[in-house]
């Protein structure tokens, strides 16, 4: 008998049932009537290694056997698996890089789902793995392979993923055994069945549809052909995607959707004005477009989270918006029965307030809450306690939330705009002298974030890079250098020993002013204690 058996490797993370979804393969070849055997590898921990399932199956019934026993291996070999299954999508570029799935032989389902690792956590800016080259390597090491979101239809389904996994499996085709088979051995299971059948359905439904289709990223990618096999005209693009490189119109489409969602058009159309100047300035730089547009449309990223500064009037949209509402809800599993109260602490200083008001006044205010400092007082803030629930607080936000109009009379707009325009300069004369240094200072947009005193940091440093290390002898390696350590050191020793290298000052020191405290008297203290 030349039949092999088919074999499938299935990838799970701590939690998420890997185990059971072994089980349950090998209960639903032994009701179908098919030998099987499955093994197990555990891993380290939860996020360091994945425990892998090696499961086999003889495509031909134990009465076509005839008593007759095939013989299994105990793990799967490199290059000779039929199918793989995993619930994270780094987790499934490991294996691949172990060199397990086969592009001539491997059907690959993998979720796009990502469980971070302690590595990604770490970093001081965006440290995450990049999904398109996750998925380029799917892509190039299988014969086949479906993409699509696990967890998330996990999470709809109220169920784990390993149901889901199953469902995908049954959708394949990878095995020789019926729906009802796979089914029939889910709701044996007892408690949590109907909603493990929920999520094995909508897996099911996707894997199944996508047997006619490439994978998600092969879809999206694929040209269309007409009927006579040439290529069918595109849908004309946005108006002002028009005007854009293709390699920038992703990043560029969701820019512009914030700033208008932000601000408003003439705001989505300010943001359109300076990714224009900075294409220009590339292009003038790059006029055989070498290096795919990089800058520009790294601009169109960094730039629209800049331009979509978070404030009080921002803050307040995010936690009065119905789908915050809908996701608490999921979250806490309401019930019907259940009532929810919800409730949003705030505590906004002087520095929130000013940011709305006209400059004069908020220097006024301004100067008047250092006064309260420098006098050995705290700064003044107003702890708030809203509830989202009720009426009189929705209420309270979605005022608080309309005042967009507000945003752009107040200081710190006047002020952010100052600072975005010096930013922009700087990219874009830094690219007309060279591209490599419009590049560097383009990827200083990666210093603005957080809120707060580590929003104004990362500020302060960028401008100070831009002052003293955007005119050096060699500013491309020098302003890389200065945001690698600035990223990378959030107390700030790392980025001025890399300004002093390079010949800049090290960032001037701030004053703090000293605070003087009476000392209690023996009385006071007893009394206290």
């Amino acid at each position: 008998m030349k039949q092999k058996p088919i074999s499938l490797l299935i990838c799970a993370l701590g939690g998420e049932g890997g185990g059971v979804l072994t089980e349950w393969l090998v209960d639903i070849a032994r009701h179908a009537g098919y030998p099987a055997q499955a093994t197990s590898i555990p891993g380290v921990a939860q996020r360091t290694g994945a425990t892998t399932y090696y499961i086999e199956v003889f495509p031909a019934t134990l009465a076509e056997l005839a008593g007759r026993r095939p013989v299994f291996s105990l793990n799967p070999v490199p290059g000779a698996l039929d199918a793989m299954i995993s619930s994270e999508l780094l987790e499934t570029a490991r294996q691949v890089g172990n060199g397990l799935p086969s592009p001539e032989r491997t059907l690959v389902i993998t979720s796009s789902a990502r469980t971070l690792t302690t590595q990604e956590r770490m970093q001081m800016a965006d440290g995450r793995a990049d999904d398109a080259d996750l998925l380029k390597l799917v892509r190039q090491f299988s014969r086949a392979h479906q993409v699509f979101d696990m967890a998330a239809i996990a999470k709809e389904a109220g169920t784990v993923v390993s149901a889901v996994m199953l469902g995908a499996i049954a959708g394949s085709g990878l095995f020789p055994f019926k729906r009802e088979d796979y089914e029939a051995v889910v709701k044996a299971g007892g408690k949590g069945a109907e909603a493990s059948l929920r999520g094995f359905a909508r897996a099911f439904e996707i894997v199944a549809q996508g047997k006619a289709q490439s994978d998600f990223v092969a879809q999206v990618l694929a040209p269309q052909l007409d009927p006579a096999g040439t290529l069918a005209p595109q849908a004309s693009p946005p108006h002002h995607a028009a005007h854009f490189p293709a390699s920038v119109h992703e990043m560029f489409g969701l820019g512009y959707a914030r700033l208008l969602e932000y601000q408003g058009r003439d705001y989505a159309e300010l943001y359109v004005q300076r990714l224009q100047q900075v294409l220009a300035a590339e292009r003038e730089a790059d006029p055989a477009e070498a290096r795919g547009h990089a800058t520009t449309r790294e601009m169109a990223r960094w730039l629209a989270l800049w331009m979509a500064f978070d404030d009080i009037v921002r803050v307040a949209d995010l936690k009065s918006r119905a789908s915050r509402w809908s996701r608490v809800k999921g979250e806490v599993k309401l019930g019907d029965a259940d009532l929810l109260k919800l409730y949003d602490h705030f505590k906004p200083g002087v520095p929130e307030f000013a940011a709305l008001l006209p400059p004069a006044f908020a220097g006024r205010l301004v100067a008047w809450d250092r006064k309260r400092v420098s006098d050995g007082r705290q700064p003044w803030a107003l702890p708030l306690k809203v509830g989202t629930h009720s009426v009189l607080g929705m209420l309270s936000l979605r005022t608080l939330a309309s005042l967009k109009w507000l945003r752009v009379r107040g200081s710190r707009y006047a002020v952010e705009q100052q600072m975005i325009e010096k930013w922009l300069q700087g990219v874009v004369q830094g690219t007309r002298r060279d591209w490599q240094l419009g590049h560097e200072i383009a990827l200083c947009g990666r210093l603005i974030k957080g809120y707060g005193v580590t929003n104004e940091r990362g500020k302060e440093n960028l401008l100070h890079v831009l002052d003293h290390l955007a005119h050096a002898a060699d500013a491309a390696a020098a302003v890389r250098a200065a945001r690698e350590a600035a990223l990378a050191d959030d107390a700030g020793k790392a980025l001025d020993a890399t300004l002093v290298q390079h010949g800049a000052p090290p960032r001037p020191v701030k004053a703090v002013p000293i605070r003087w405290m009476r000392k209690p008297k023996l009385g006071e203290t007893t009394k206290a204690a």
